[in-house]
């Protein structure tokens, strides 16, 4: 008889425990707008080595277009960003156990990423691009027969590589690709001759050359990778939280705030 009073009192307590913790946890299968407006805060994931979207600056403070967007976006109600580095390759991760709430940081919008994320509306175009030395003698993807290249681990770009092997990774050395986590590792790799070619984001190339002062000695090849468009990723749950991010884009672009976020950091619209 003891024994079962015992087991019954476990059972018992172990019942209450899963409950009161239970209730601290974020639902995972429920939008998360009215929390995150009623806690004023919500959180954006990024990589922040991703040069102009999001980034530390010398002082360690995130800054980026992608940055002051989700500010401006979140100003209209009221709600606080916290920027939360993350490794990219576990993004979608990340997401689902709510380690974060939104993916922000030049996330390109993709068939494979929507069985997995909500996206909001687009904000931007983008492209794949090989960004090379201007000695390399790289004016095509062919011309990467038999050379060297880098990638972002867990990009859109691998992605593309990838999937579609006939545009990239066949002509490269052992049909594959170095990867790293973040870009600037990447360029190092490139002006020392460790690699020969780099996939990249051309917003990424273009602000990152557009800041060097041996722009001359790079070139920036485009290829037959389909064109992205960059959106916030959700997840798939979170409709109400979409909604509110697209009507603040909605917004911002009819104010011009959009326009203005885009040329202080690209010297023009680039969201057109």
């Amino acid at each position: 008889m003891m024994k079962k009073k015992y087991l019954l009192y476990t059972l018992t307590a172990l019942f209450l425990f899963l409950t009161i913790a239970g209730c601290g946890r974020k639902k995972t299968d429920t939008d998360q707008w009215s929390r995150i407006h009623s806690e004023k805060r919500v959180i954006v994931g990024l990589d922040d080595s991703f040069v102009p979207m999001g980034f530390q600056n010398k002082s360690g403070e995130i800054i980026g277009f992608d940055v002051d967007l989700a500010r401006a976006v979140f100003d209209l109600y009221g709600i606080t960003v916290d920027f939360q580095p993350i490794d990219w390759s576990m993004k979608e991760n990340e997401l689902q156990n709510q380690t974060i709430d939104l993916i922000w940081n030049g996330y390109s919008k993709s068939a494979e990423r929507e069985e997995k994320v909500l996206f909001s509306d687009e904000y931007m175009k983008n492209e794949q691009v090989v960004v090379s030395l201007k000695k390399n003698n790289i004016n095509h993807f062919k011309d990467m027969q038999g050379k060297v290249l880098g990638a972002q681990n867990g990009s859109s770009g691998y992605n593309s590589f990838e999937e579609q092997p006939e545009i990239l990774k066949t002509y490269v050395k052992n049909q594959t690709a170095i990867l790293y986590d973040g870009f600037n590792e990447a360029f190092m790799d490139l002006k020392s001759g460790r690699i020969d070619g780099l996939l990249i984001d051309r917003v990424y190339a273009n602000y990152y050359l557009s800041h060097e002062d041996n722009l001359a000695d790079f070139s920036i090849v485009s290829g037959d990778f389909e064109s992205e468009a960059f959106a916030v990723g959700l997840r798939k749950s979170d409709k109400k939280l979409a909604e509110k991010i697209n009507n603040a884009f909605a917004e911002l672009r009819e104010s011009g705030r959009l326009a203005d976020i885009s040329k202080e950091w690209f010297g023009e619209d680039v969201t057109k």
